[in-house]
C-alpha cells in the first residue's frame, strides 16, 4: 500500500500495466439487513410468546437489499480512477525494444527505486550496462469533495509522481497537481482543473458506523475501471501498527490493487472511508481510514498544503493488566505515561512517569491508542484539561498545547554483555553509548543479550534495551542494578522502567 510496510500488511502490489499501491483481495459477504418494520413487526398470533425462531422467520420475510443500484448510478461519477508516472533508474536492454516480460510490459518486474530482477541476469551476461531512466506506473483511486476540482486519495498513491491522471467515469481525463500529503494517516489532496461542473460525494460520519452495517467501495481494481463492490463493516478500531493514528475501519467489501485512495460508502451514499490496505494473503480483510480522521487532515491540507498537530510531549504505552496491578489500580484503562519530555507541555503541569491518562480535552482515554488522535486534534496553543491517575489518585490540571514536532531517529548500542539474574545480560553506560543512544547522562545499564527461557523475554525486553529503573528505584549504574536484581530473589514479580530508542516503557515481569 505504501512505502513504509505495514505488519502482516501488503504495502503495495503489482496491477495490471504496473505496479499498484493499493489494498489487496477480499471475498464479500452475504449479510442481511433488517428493515426497521421487522424490527417492529408484531409477533404471530400463535397465542405463545415468539421464540427465537418466529424472530427470525420475521426478519427473513421482510429482508430489504440496500438501494446499491441507485447508489452506484448517483455516486459513481464523482469516483475517479488515478494514473501516475515517475522517472527511474534502470539498466539499458541490450534487446531492441526491450525484453517480454520485462518492466515495459504488463504485469512485468520492476520494483519501488526503479529495481528489476533481470538487471542481475544482464549484468552477469552482458557485463555491466549502462543505466537509463525508465518509465514506472502505477494505479489507484481517489474521489471528488470540491466542485473546484478537489480530490481526496491516499499519499502512497501519488507520493514522487511526475504526472499524475485524473480519468472521470465518462472517460474525461484531467492533469492532476498535488496540493498536500499528509505521511502520518497516507490522505492525500490532489487539484483537477474543469470548465464544467464536477460532480462531488457527501462525506459522512464515521463515528456513527456500526459493526454488521452495510457499505459499499467504488474503484480502479487492476485497472477495472469504476468497479462497485458492496459488504459490511466487519470491526471498527484496528489498530495495524503502520503509524501513531491508526483508527481503521474493517471490511469485507472486495478491496483489490487499484482501489487503493477510492472510497468506502453507507448505504445513505456517503464517504465513511477511504480505502487503504488488505492483510496479506488475506481474503474478506479490507481496511479504510476513517473519514472523520480524514476530514481535518483535507481541510488543512486545503488551507496549507500541510498539516499541523497538537503535542503533549509524553512517550505512552499499553497498560496490560500485569502493569495495572503493579501500579495499584483496578483495571487496565488509561495511557501509562513512559516518559516525559524535558521542557515539553505535560513536564511544565507536573505530568510524571508512571502516571496513567484517562481523559483529554473532555474525552474519554480507554486504550492508549486513543491519546495521540485527540491530542493531535488539539489546536497548537490551545488550554485544555487532562485528567490523569497518580497512585490511584484522580488529578485534572489545565495543560496548553504544543505543535507536534518530528522525532529524532533512535541509535542503537554495541553492548559487551555480561550475565544477571532474570534473564537479562547487560553492561554499563558508557559515554560513548550514551551519545549514541542520545542520553544526557550515563544513568542505566544496556540489555545485551536476553535469555529465550527467561522472564525478561517473557515480559517482552530486548536488546538494546536501557534499564533505568527497577520497582521504580533509579539504576545509575552496574552497581545498582546488580544490588536490585539481587534484591528480587524470592518475589513473584517486579516493575521495569526501559528506554527503547526515544522513548521509555515499563514493563512488568512475572518471576514466578
Amino acid at each position: 500500500m505504501r512505502t513504509r510496510p505495514f505488519p502482516l500488511i501488503q504495502a503495495w502490489v503489482a496491477a495490471l500495466a504496473a505496479m499498484a499501491l493499493i489494498a489487496g483481495p477480499l471475498s464479500a459477504c452475504k449479510p442481511v439487513s433488517s428493515s426497521k418494520e421487522a424490527q417492529e413487526r408484531p409477533a404471530p398470533a400463535t397465542g405463545k410468546s415468539p421464540d427465537a425462531s418466529d424472530r427470525a422467520q420475521a426478519r427473513v420475510e421482510t429482508v430489504q437489499v440496500p438501494p446499491f443500484v441507485r447508489l452506484a448510478k448517483e455516486l459513481n461519477p464523482a469516483v475517479v480512477n488515478i494514473s501516475t508516472t515517475r522517472k527511474v533508474d534502470g539498466i539499458k536492454s541490450p534487446f531492441q525494444g526491450g525484453v517480454p516480460g520485462g518492466p515495459d510490459a504488463p504485469g512485468g518486474p520492476g520494483g519501488p527505486g526503479g529495481e528489476d530482477p533481470l538487471d542481475d541476469f544482464f549484468n552477469r551476461f552482458f557485463g555491466n550496462l549502462p543505466k537509463e531512466l525508465r518509465k514506472q506506473s502505477s494505479l489507484g483511486s481517489g474521489f471528488i469533495v470540491d466542485k473546484s476540482g478537489l480530490v481526496v486519495t491516499n499519499c502512497h498513491v501519488i507520493e514522487k509522481a511526475d504526472d499524475i491522471k485524473v480519468t472521470m467515469s465518462d472517460g474525461k481525463v484531467y492533469d492532476a497537481t498535488v496540493k498536500g500529503c499528509d505521511q502520518k494517516t497516507d490522505v492525500a489532496l490532489i487539484q483537477i482543473k474543469s470548465e464544467a461542473t464536477l460532480p462531488t460525494v457527501p462525506l459522512g460520519d464515521s463515528g456513527k458506523l456500526e459493526i454488521g452495517e452495510w457499505v459499499m467501495a467504488i474503484g480502479n481494481p487492476f485497472g477495472l475501471t469504476h468497479t462497485v463492490t458492496a459488504g459490511i463493516v466487519s470491526a471498527k478500531g484496528r489498530v495495524l501498527n503502520s503509524g501513531p493514528y491508526d483508527d481503521f475501519i474493517q471490511t469485507d467489501a472486495s478491496i483489490n490493487p487499484g482501489n487503493s485512495g477510492g472510497p468506502l460508502f453507507n448505504i445513505q451514499g456517503q464517504v465513511v472511508g477511504i480505502n487503504t490496505a488488505i492483510v496479506a494473503q488475506g481474503q474478506g480483510i479490507g481496511f479504510a481510514i476513517p473519514i472523520n480522521l480524514a476530514k481535518s487532515v483535507v481541510e488543512q491540507l486545503q488551507k496549507t498544503g500541510k498539516v499541523v498537530r497538537g503535542w503533549l510531549g509524553v512517550s505512552i504505552q499499553k497498560l496490560d493488566p500485569n502493569l495495572a496491578k503493579s501500579f495499584g489500580l483496578p483495571d487496565a484503562h488509561g495511557a501509562l505515561v513512559a516518559d516525559v519530555l524535558k521542557d515539553s507541555p505535560a513536564a511544565r503541569v507536573g505530568i510524571q512517569r508512571g502516571d496513567v491518562i484517562v481523559a483529554f480535552n473532555g474525552k474519554p482515554v480507554s486504550d492508549f491508542h486513543d491519546l495521540p488522535a485527540i491530542v493531535a486534534a488539539v489546536t497548537p496553543g490551545r488550554s485544555v484539561p487532562i485528567k490523569y491517575l497518580r497512585k490511584g489518585k484522580e488529578t485534572t490540571v489545565e495543560v496548553k498545547v504544543e505543535e507536534l514536532k518530528e522525532e529524532a531517529a533512535a541509535a542503537k548500542a554495541e553492548p559487551e554483555p555480561k550475565s544477571d539474574l532474570v534473564g537479562l545480560q547487560v553492561q554499563a553506560m558508557t559515554p560513548e553509548l550514551a551519545k549514541r543512544f542520545g542520553m544526557e547522562s550515563t544513568a542505566g545499564v544496556v540489555v545485551a543479550k536476553v535469555d529465550p527461557e527467561g522472564a525478561a523475554e517473557a515480559a517482552g525486553i530486548a536488546p538494546g534495551d536501557i534499564v533505568l529503573e527497577i520497582d521504580r528505584k533509579t539504576i545509575k549504574g552496574k552497581a545498582e542494578y546488580d544490588a536490585a536484581i539481587k534484591a528480587l530473589k524470592g518475589k513473584s514479580s517486579t516493575l521495569f522502567l526501559i528506554r527503547r530508542g526515544q522513548q521509555s516503557l515499563f514493563v512488568a515481569l512475572d518471576l514466578k
